[in-house]
Formats: structure tokens, sequence, C-alpha cells
């Protein structure tokens, strides 16, 4: 059984009563982001339920030493951890003498949270009774500001409901924070200031090792019956690490007090003086005031749903879905910034440590490049060009490859690998061939080939020596073979010729070759350029060529398939449906052996070729693979739901589709995998953007023209979706027996629709 507290809303999340059993998961869904920080949903009083604390800061990172039982070489120094930020949410609230705590009230009703999506704000409201007898109300607003990046506002109001009140409020600022997941209970925080002048406080930090300084600051007003009552604190309590200020309030029955406070981060990564910028940063925000600040928010959550949002019509579950995935995905990352890139977490927990994984490549880049202006997909792209030097350190360090080879690291947060499992570290080496095809899939899409020249090529071809020198010829095959991989199913490991791993590799140096040839003869002055710096012969591209026109494919002539890996048939076929339900997920249920040795699938892996590379197969072969592979498929990736809903809606197969729809959509709402409460599957919320536009809307890209191939869930009346394409905005409306077209750009264009063109002129409505 899946929870299924979340109530349906076509703009909201809504948790209606209280539950502590609820607590850790709602912390994870209600989270809020604006890009540059985020932080789960933690309550901004003490509470002595289960919690996880979070609040984190885009970049900043801690390299937590690695812990594992056996030592092999090659093994990453570091995990690099996102680290539990400084809390600056915190105010602790004392009634007529008693901590406010909801998990100690004798009564607690009307309990309800909002994270409204549309415009971007965080609301809960309850009423409690405390064992003194006092009874409230409770109403707080909180949001991260899109406009004013390093600053979010809360806003809690209380209204004693059956006698006057004394309330004290507590607000504090506290360094003294630990992560969940350290390896080694140490602390990564070393506090360097505190500091106070009137109602704001400061706390400066320094991370160990990493030495990021961030100043976490906050400001606070208190009102009552919504007026500005002027009092500085009555008292401040601080430490080393830590800062809080009392205020006492006389609020009789039925008034209401509140407390505003402004809090945040200025870091060392965009300010020599933090403390000098958070004093800037809280005289802007208190100048703009709170009404303000909140109408500035919504201003701009609106111009990002202008572009982004995705409509569905008659189906609610699946409208709060594709929403839930679109707001969380612009929460992590608004492509301000290059030296930033999409965790596999965001903001909403630790797991998974590092920022960047080839989920950016695979999965989010489409997203981003429909959604938003070029240059953000562009800045995802020279994120790893800035890495590139510690991509061939890495290759030569752990592999004992020459000559320039890179192999990008599974996870990092600069560029160094920082995954500590052997098995995904040094053989999940498909990672590389995302990278190259992110690159492709730019050009493709955008028809900017200027990357490619500037920066992209010397990517392509230190990846491409990369395949050249990881394969192995064999004597008794007469090809080349790529040993010792893990594919993206992670349920198998250390297999020799993974299909998928031997495609991309093969594709990589093909696709290489070609863009060296091209760039040589339309950039001849970049080509010369890289090529002196890279110190490539043709006697190399040739030995490459040899290599790709000999790669191995594990195949099957009875089934007229390619299999996973060598050895795939020697497995016991038993299909998923026939597995007993009470072992699923299987991950949690068996030993990592059992799991090894099963048949069982964790997500898209020869499918995943099929869906990079379709014009490569035709449809028949699709749906050969597809139906031989699914039904081995467990799903217990988030990266898995998405590829399998797009190629179902290929095949027709529609029910499929919209069942894996709403799986991807719905993964953390309605926790599938039973672990939302560590935190939402941003990366994967992307594959959902895709499902619809790709899956359902069948858009692709072909010869620098858009294709459609519209199909509708019997269970919807109809969807739309917007996309910027090579800028200018197409919006599609797809209707039970009609697509919609209408252009925001300045001259027409061809789009093929159902392999039939026609041609959408600026402003003007074609129905098809």
């Amino acid at each position: 059984m899946n929870q299924d507290y979340i109530k349906p809303d076509n703009w909201s999340i809504i948790e209606e009563g209280f539950d502590a059993e609820r607590v850790k998961s709602s912390e994870s869904l209600f989270s809020i982001g604006n890009g540059a920080m985020g932080q789960r949903a933690n309550f901004e009083e003490h509470y002595t339920g289960e919690t996880f604390q979070g609040s984190y800061i885009a970049g900043i990172y801690y390299p937590d030493k690695t812990k594992v039982g056996w030592w092999k070489n090659g093994y990453p120094e570091y995990f690099a951890k996102v680290l539990n930020a400084p809390n600056w949410i915190g105010i602790d609230i004392e009634i007529n003498g008693e901590n406010f705590d909801l998990n100690a009230c004798t009564k607690v009703s009307n309990f309800r949270r909002e994270l409204n999506m549309k415009e971007g704000w965080y609301h809960r409201s309850f009423e409690a009774t405390l064992k003194n007898g006092t009874e409230i109300k409770g109403n707080i607003r909180r949001f991260l500001c899109l406009n004013l990046d390093e600053a979010g506002v809360i806003n809690y109001e209380i209204t004693p409901l059956n006698k006057e009140a004394t309330i004290i409020y507590k607000p504090y600022v506290d360094a003294g924070v630990t992560n969940e997941d350290a390896n080694w209970e140490e602390k990564f925080w070393e506090p360097l200031e505190v500091k106070h002048d009137k109602n704001s406080a400061f706390v400066t930090a320094r991370t160990f090792k990493t030495h990021f300084i961030a100043t976490t600051f906050m400001h606070n007003t208190i009102l009552l019956n919504g007026q500005n009552i002027s009092i500085n604190p009555e008292s401040v309590d601080s430490n080393k690490e830590k800062i809080q200020f009392k205020y006492a309030v006389n609020v009789a029955q039925n008034a209401t007090s509140s407390i505003q406070k402004i809090g945040g981060y200025t870091v060392s990564m965009n300010h020599e003086n933090t403390q000098t910028a958070a004093e800037k940063v809280i005289e802007s925000a208190v100048s703009i005031g709170y009404n303000q600040l909140l109408k500035e928010q919504i201003d701009a959550w609106s111009k990002i749903w202008e572009m982004s949002d995705i409509t569905i019509e008659g189906d609610v579950r699946a409208q709060q879905g594709i929403r839930f995935n679109i707001f969380q995905l612009n929460q992590t990352y608004l492509g301000k910034d290059s030296r930033l890139n999409i965790g596999p977490k965001g903001f909403t927990g630790e797991k998974y440590g590092g920022s960047t994984y080839w989920d950016t490549e695979a999965y989010c880049i489409p997203f981003y490049m429909a959604t938003k202006d070029q240059q953000v997909a562009r800045n995802l792209l020279t994120y790893r060009y800035n890495q590139l030097d510690k991509a061939i350190e890495n290759a030569q360090k752990n592999l004992g490859f020459k000559n320039g080879a890179a192999l990008y690291p599974m996870v990092t947060m600069n560029g160094e690998e920082c995954h500590n499992e052997w098995e995904i570290t040094h053989e999940e080496i498909h990672r590389n061939g995302a990278i190259a095809f992110a690159i492709f899939n730019y050009h493709r899409y955008t028809g900017d080939y200027s990357y490619i020249p500037e920066k992209g090529l010397e990517v392509l071809i230190a990846i491409a020596r990369f395949w050249h020198q990881r394969a192995s010829f064999s004597t008794h095959k007469n090809q080349y073979m790529i040993l010792g991989v893990t594919g993206p199913n992670e349920y198998e490991n250390n297999v020799n010729n993974n299909f998928y791993t031997n495609y991309i590799a093969k594709w990589c140096i093909d696709y290489t070759h070609e863009q060296v040839q091209k760039v040589a003869s339309e950039y001849p002055a970049d080509h010369k350029r890289i090529i002196e710096k890279v110190n490539l012969s043709n006697f190399e591209l040739q030995e490459w060529k040899e290599v790709s026109d000999n790669m191995y494919f594990p195949y099957s002539e009875e089934l007229d398939i390619y299999l996973q890996q060598d050895g795939f048939l020697d497995k016991d076929l038993v299909p998923v449906k026939d597995l007993d339900k009470s072992q699923r997920p299987i991950n949690q249920k068996w030993s990592w052996d059992r799991v090894l040795r099963s048949p069982y699938i964790k997500q898209a892996d020869t499918l995943q070729g099929f869906y990079f590379f379709e014009d490569h197969f035709t449809k028949e072969q699709l749906e050969k693979h597809f139906d031989f592979y699914e039904p081995f498929t467990v799903h217990e990736s988030s990266l898995s739901p998405c590829v399998h809903s797009i190629q179902a809606a290929a095949l027709d197969k529609m029910d499929m589709a919209y069942t894996f729809y709403l799986r991807t959509s719905r993964l953390d709402l309605d926790d599938y995998n039973k672990e939302v409460e560590e935190g939402c599957h941003i990366t994967s919320m992307a594959g959902t953007w895709m499902s619809i536009v790709e899956g359902f809307g069948g858009m692709r890209v072909k010869n620098d023209t858009l294709h459609f191939n519209p199909r509708i869930p019997k269970e919807w009346n109809g969807y739309s979706f917007k996309i910027n394409f090579r800028n200018q905005i197409l919006k599609v409306a797809v209707h039970q027996n009609e697509t919609k077209f209408v252009l925001e750009g300045d001259h027409e264009i061809k789009v093929v629709v159902n392999g039939k063109e026609v041609l959408v002129e600026p402003n003007n409505l074609v129905t098809v």
C-alpha cells in the first residue's frame, strides 16, 4: 500500500490532520528552495518527535572521509557530502510559561500544511491545547525569495483562543548542526564569529577542509494585530555557534501576535566579506517589506509557470504530479550559475552525497533546454567542460589510462570522484556516454553548434580516448569487448559486454570522429587549436575506428534480441508478476548476492539504449525488446518509469504508458519506494516532464525539424505544454480528436505531425 495522505489538488500539495508518523515524509514533500538554497519543511518551533532537520546551500560541500570495510586501490578518499547548513528558521516559543511543542500538546486539531506551487510558498496552520490548558491557533507562512535569493521569510502568527497569553518568541541562528549521514560523527562547521545589532544577528562559520565561509543571519520584527511594535530583544543568549533573542508579548484572547523573521545565507563563493553582504541583504529585505516580498515571489513564480507549466484536464492526481515535479526542478536549479548542478535530492535531503550524476545529462538537460533559455543548458554542459582536467586525472589515477583519456566521476561536487562503491565508481562507466550524448542532444535541439568548437570537442575527444583504451580485443571472437562493467541496471555488477555500455561506447567514438572532421572543415582555427592542445593524430583516429567498427554486442539469434549482457539468458527467468508481493522492493528484502543472481532489472538498461538511439532501430525491434525486458524490470530506480512510459506510448501501449506516467510523476507523493522521508527524487522528475512531452506528445527533433506524434491517455480530456525551440515558443494542446499549435515568435516554423508537414505562423492557431 502506498501512502495516500496528500490531498489531490491542481496547484497545491496539501496535508490535513497531524500524524507524528508522517512528519519526516512531509518534511521532504513540503521542502522549499530557490536555486541558491533550500530546506526541508521542519517546524520552526521546538519539536521532540521524530524529525530530519535539513537546510542546504547550493555548491557548499564537505569531503567526508570514505568509510568502507575493506579498502581497495582506487577508492576515492572522500565522499563529498551535501552539507546540512546552519539553521536560521528556528523559533522557540513559550506560552504562559510552557514551551510549545506539537508533540507534547494534549490536543492538536485542524492541522493543515499547504505547499502552494503556483505562488511558491509553504503554509502551516493548526489549533493546539498546551498542557497548561492554553488553547492557541497557529498560522505560519514561509518562502525563499526567488529575486533576493539569499533571503527567506517566515511569518509566524499565534492567536490565544481561550484566555490571554504571555507569548515569548525566541528566534535563533545555530551553526552547531550535524549531518544525518556523517560517516564519522564529525562536525563540518567551525564557528568563526557571532554578532548582533538591535533585531539582527549573524553567525559566521567556515567548513572544515573545504573552507567555505557562510554568514547565517536573521532579522526579527514583532507585530500585534498586524501592527509593528518596535521592540528590541529583551535578552540575548549566545555561545560560539548560536545566538538567540527573546521577545515577550502580552496578547489578549483572540488577538494575534506574530514574528516576522528574515533569514538566509551569504557565502564566500559570492562575497569577499560575507558579514557585510548579510547586512545588505537584510537592509534590502526590510526596505521591501513582507507583503511586497510575497507579491514579488508570486510574480516570479508566475513567470516560471508561464513557460514551464503542463496542464492536464480531467485528472487531478496526474496534474498535481507533474506540477510537483516541475516545481521541485525549478526550486533546485534555475540555471543562473554554471558552478552549480542538479543534485539527485536537490534541497530535500542528504542521501547520495554529490551534486552531480549522469542524471543531469540523461534526464535533466531536455527539460531545461525546452523550458528556459538555451544558455541554461549550455551552463550545464560548461560545468562538465570545467571539470575535464579532473576527469582526465580520474582515468589516469584509477585506471592507469593515458594520453588524455577522461573518466567523468559517477558522483561529484568539484570534478573529483566521490562515490565509494567499487561496482559503481569503477564499473558504471556508461556515464561517460551520457555526457557526450548531452552535447549531441544540445546541438540537435538548439541548433547552436558553437559549443562544440569552443569547448565540447575537447570533452568528446577525451571520452573517445577513454572508450578506445577501455575496450579489449578478444582473439576468440575477433571483436572488441568491454569487460567488468555495471550498466544502468545496478542489480548486475561486474558483467561483460553490457549492451548499453558497448553501444554508447561505439556511438561516442563515431560521433567524436564526425565532429573532428566537421570542426576541421568549418572552424579551422578552433580545429588547429584543439588538435595541438590534445595532440590528436590521424593514426589515433584510425585506431578508434578499428574499435568502433568491430565492437561486439551480445545477441540471441533465437529470440532475435540484443542481450543485456553476456549470460543474461542463463538466469532463472521468472517475470516480476510471478514474484510474491511480500518480496518487494527486492533491494530492501533480499541479500545483494540474491539480487545479483536474479534476472531483475532496476531500471531501463538495454531499453535506455533504445530510448537514446531510437532512430537506429525499427519500431518492431523496440517492441520485441520492450516485451522481453519490461516483464523483468522492478522499476526500483526513480529513473525507470519515465523511459518505459515514453516507449510504451511510442508502441501505442497507452494503458502501460499512463500507469508508468503516474508512477514517475507521483513517485514521491505516493512514496512508491518507501523512502521519501530521506528526500525527493529530483533528477527523475525531469523524466516525468519527458514522459508527457516526448511520450504522450511524441516530440522528437529530426533534421532540425520538430516532429509530433500526439497520443492521449483515455483518463484525460486534454493536456498542453510549451517548449522554447530555437528562441521561439510553441504551445501544443492535445485533445482526444485534435492537436492545436500556437507559436509565440517572429517567424513561421514547419512541424511534422503524424508524418505530415504543418506550417505554424506566429500568433495563428493551427488545428490538426
